[in-house]
C-alpha cells in the first residue's frame, strides 16, 4: 500500500503544469497612459532633463523628505522590495529628527526598476501582461519569453536598439554590466542570471531626438535626450556610455481587435 501511494505521489509530481495563457489585448489608453503617467511623475520630481552621454551631478532629490511617499509608491508596486521599505522607513524618521543616516534616504537598493512597474500597473497593465520587479531583468525576461511564445499577441516586442525608430510608451533598455550585451537575443545565453540594466520609457520621438523617462537617473525622475537620425532610428552610443541592447515596441492598443497587427 505505501509503495503505491508513493507511486501515485511521484505520478503527481510528474503532472506538467498548465499551459501560460496568451497575454489579453489592450485598449490605446493604456499605451496612453503609461506616457501619461510617466510624464506627470517626471514634472512632480521637478522636471529634470539630461542629455545622454554627458556628465552631470546627482540632483540629490530621492534624499529630501518631502518625496519620500514618491520612492514608497514605487516600492509598493512591486512584490519583493528587497527590504527597501522598511529600510527607508527607518531612515525617513531619521531625516524628520535631522540625523546625518538620514541623508541616505532611498539611496539603496536601486528603484528604477520599481519606477517602470509603478507606472505599468497605474496604467491599468497586469501583472500578466507585465510582471512587476524590483529589478529590470526580471520583466525584461517575461516580455522576451512572451515575445518568443506568443508572437502575434504579445504586448511588448523587443527589437535591436537601432531597428526601429522608438514611439511613445516604447521601453528604451542599456545594459550597465562590465561586459554588456548589445541585443536581447544575447540575453537568453545569460539562462536568467542577474545582470544590471536601466530602462526608460519614451514619452517623445521623432527626427533627430528620442526623449526618454526613468526612474533614479541622477537621484531623481529624470528626462533622458538621445540623439537620433532623421528618420528618427538612434543613433549609436558612444564607448563607456551603458550599451543599449532592446527596444520594446509597445503595442497596448495596436493589436486585433483594438488594431490592426502592427
Amino acid at each position: 500500500m505505501r509503495s503505491i501511494l508513493l507511486l501515485l505521489l511521484l505520478g503527481a509530481c510528474a503532472v506538467a503544469p498548465p499551459p501560460v495563457a496568451a497575454p489579453l489585448p489592450y485598449p490605446p489608453a493604456a499605451r496612453e497612459r503609461v506616457v501619461r503617467i510617466a510624464l506627470a511623475e517626471w514634472a512632480d520630481w521637478g522636471s529634470v532633463v539630461v542629455e545622454a552621454g554627458l556628465p552631470g551631478s546627482s540632483t540629490g532629490a530621492e534624499s529630501e523628505p518631502a518625496n519620500f511617499p514618491r520612492v514608497l509608491a514605487y516600492w509598493r508596486a512591486v512584490p519583493k522590495d528587497e527590504g527597501a521599505v522598511e529600510r527607508n522607513r527607518r531612515l525617513y524618521a531619521e531625516a524628520l529628527g535631522g540625523t546625518a543616516e538620514g541623508a541616505g534616504l532611498w539611496r539603496e537598493p536601486y528603484w528604477s526598476a520599481a519606477f517602470i512597474s509603478f507606472v505599468m500597473g497605474a496604467a491599468g497593465v497586469d501583472r500578466r501582461e507585465f510582471p512587476p520587479s524590483a529589478a529590470h531583468s526580471d520583466y525584461v525576461d517575461a516580455l522576451i519569453r512572451d515575445a518568443l511564445a506568443f508572437p502575434a499577441a504579445a504586448p511588448f516586442l523587443p527589437r535591436g536598439p537601432f531597428e526601429a525608430p522608438p514611439r511613445p510608451g516604447d521601453l528604451l533598455c542599456a545594459d550597465r554590466g562590465r561586459a554588456p550585451i548589445t541585443d536581447w537575443r544575447q540575453r537568453a545565453a545569460d539562462q536568467g542570471r542577474f545582470r544590471p540594466m536601466h530602462c526608460d520609457i519614451v514619452v517623445r520621438a521623432g527626427a533627430g531626438l528620442v526623449e526618454a523617462v526613468g526612474g533614479n537617473v541622477r537621484d531623481s525622475v529624470t528626462l533622458t535626450r538621445f540623439p537620433a537620425d532623421g528618420a528618427g532610428y538612434l543613433l549609436p552610443r558612444p564607448a563607456g556610455e551603458p550599451a543599449l541592447f532592446a527596444l520594446f515596441q509597445n503595442r497596448l492598443g495596436r493589436l486585433p481587435p483594438w488594431s490592426p497587427l502592427s
